[in-house]
């Protein structure tokens, strides 16, 4: 049996972790970095195309690379909301990452195609309200479609959801939505990722004990699934 949560009820099981100082991020950027190292394989110096928005799963990505990169892979980090994990970004740089000269969607297409993983680090679980990509997001995401699905052995591993799906309900409002190989998600399975169509674009689900276990035992899960 497999529950599924809302992100209202991670955030509420999370809440008093924080607030104890229990380092969470940290947690799931460690899980995070060893899953995106499997998906990449022994490849030497894999190439590993992290795109980054605004929300704390773009600081699990940073912290993630930050790991990887001291582990010898090629990763680069594209900036796509309109803030970015600042110590996050700092921890990635230290270690090796570079920020990708990359301009324009075309431009990330150019760099996804010499990736052996992107990762997908855009929206989290905050974008419940209003899951759709905009702006430049979008644009690289629908320049990105075509590549993964191509076969040419690009993967995806999405951070905690793919962005673009709602993790209460599973519905996607918009087709530009990076299907994953991979699903790296923290705490708890999100409703959304166990439920159609989301569950079609999520992949294989992993999931990442962050220590919540206590906090959700008082919760009622959205979704039971077998």
């Amino acid at each position: 049996m497999v529950n599924g949560y809302s992100a209202q009820q991670i955030r509420d099981a999370e809440a008093p972790l924080l607030a104890a100082g229990e380092p969470l991020m940290q947690r799931a950027a460690a899980g995070l970095a060893r899953e995106i190292g499997r998906v990449a394989g022994s490849v030497p110096h894999a190439r590993i195309l992290v795109l980054v928005g605004s929300g704390n799963n773009g600081g699990d990505a940073l912290f993630a690379s930050a790991v990887l990169a001291e582990g010898g892979c090629d990763v680069l980090i594209v900036p796509v909301g309109s803030r970015i994990h600042e110590d996050g970004l700092a921890a990635a740089e230290a270690a090796g990452a570079r920020s990708a000269d990359a301009r324009s969607a075309h431009d990330v297409a150019e760099l996804a195609a010499t990736s052996v993983v992107i990762v997908d680090a855009i929206l989290g679980t905050g974008s419940a309200a209003d899951p759709a990509l905009r702006g430049l997001a979008r644009g690289i995401v629908a320049e990105l479609v075509p590549i993964v699905t191509a076969e040419r052995g690009t993967r995806v591993v999405a951070v905690d959801i793919p962005s673009g799906i709602n993790p209460d309900d599973g519905s996607v409002p918009d087709a530009a939505v990076l299907p994953a190989d991979v699903t790296v998600t923290f705490g708890a399975h999100k409703a959304g990722l166990l439920l159609p169509p989301a569950a079609s674009l999520a992949g294989d689900i992993r999931l990442i004990d962050i220590g919540l276990g206590a906090e959700l035992a008082r919760a009622e899960p959205l979704v039971r699934t077998s």
